[in-house]
């Protein structure tokens, strides 16, 4: 059978999409509070320890079968390796040198990179000229939405942008490796929760040997909830909706929530504290939207 290179977005999965978009545009405003009391690898590890607890409970629960042979485990813990231990770190103390905008336009050149490498791995999401062309209006689009204010980083630590960056690359290669769960018919939730608890039995002696924390730590509430939200809210139901998505539309088609992302902050900020919205601001959505609809494909064969 010939291969579909085009794999087109239903309704749910552009509802999930938008979604998953406000679930780790959080993730962003979350690690910004939360490098001021804690080490990188810290930050973490607390995410994803967190995370694998409220995850276990939640199969446990629901009586999922658990993952039984051992290619699946290793999988998931190479899953867990290049989609939360190692980007999670490099976004984390990448934060830490460059500011939280700036970081997610580096953030955003995960589409650009799951695009080569998904057309270079996968037989049915090759390289076309519209989805080049749809992610480059759409990483445009992210530079004018943000603002130039986001470039005054760029005189900061060329470390920090090259971590996000790599974080943006391991991104990539994650959306790729997961694509073999839905052929083992393993669970979105199964993935979720393997992949964090992987990354957890990776972090925890990195964090004790380079962080050397000092138990317990004492942490002042908006900390508190800032550790809460991003195991929660930016880990726990964000990848059950993130592996449902690539199960459902493909890598390339997922990895375009962030684009997304800084819509996500813009809306809750207009809608919630009361922001005021620029000229500027609609150009740089109708740019990403643009982007979005040339990537699809079906409005111009049309």
């Amino acid at each position: 059978m010939t291969p579909n290179i085009h794999q087109h977005m239903k309704l749910s999965d552009m509802l999930m999409l938008v979604g998953l978009s406000i679930l780790w545009g959080g993730s962003f405003f979350f690690i910004e509070i939360l490098v001021k009391h804690l080490r990188p690898l810290t930050i973490v590890t607390c995410r994803v320890a967190l995370a694998a607890v409220a995850l276990w409970g939640i199969v446990f629960a629901l009586k999922i079968p658990r993952p039984k042979t051992a290619q699946h485990w290793r999988a998931l813990f190479i899953l867990g390796l290049i989609n939360n231990a190692l980007p999670f770190t490099l976004i984390t103390w990448g934060q830490t040198q460059i500011n939280s905008g700036l970081a997610s336009i580096f953030n955003a050149t995960a589409p650009f990179f799951t695009v080569l490498v998904a057309g270079a791995l996968l037989m049915d999401e090759r390289i076309t000229k519209p989805k080049l062309l749809g992610v480059l209006f759409g990483l445009l689009g992210t530079i004018v939405l943000i603002g130039p204010e986001a470039f005054e980083g760029l005189s900061g630590s060329m470390l920090g942008q090259l971590a996000v960056m790599g974080a943006a690359l391991s991104y990539a290669f994650a959306a790729v490796f997961s694509r073999r769960f839905k052929a083992w018919g393993i669970s979105p939730l199964i993935v979720a929760t393997g992949q964090v608890t992987m990354a957890t039995f990776i972090l925890i002696p990195l964090m004790l040997i380079i962080d050397k924390p000092q138990l317990p730590i004492a942490l002042p509430l908006d900390a508190i909830g800032a550790t809460i939200g991003l195991a929660f809210f930016s880990t726990v139901i964000a990848y059950v909706v993130y592996f449902r998505l690539i199960a459902s539309a493909g890598a390339t088609n997922a990895a375009l929530v962030t684009f997304l992302i800084p819509i996500s902050a813009i809306f809750l900020g207009v809608t919630i504290l009361g922001e005021s919205f620029t000229f500027i601001q609609a150009f740089g959505m109708g740019l990403i939207g643009l982007g979005l609809l040339i990537m699809d494909g079906r409005l111009f064969q049309r």
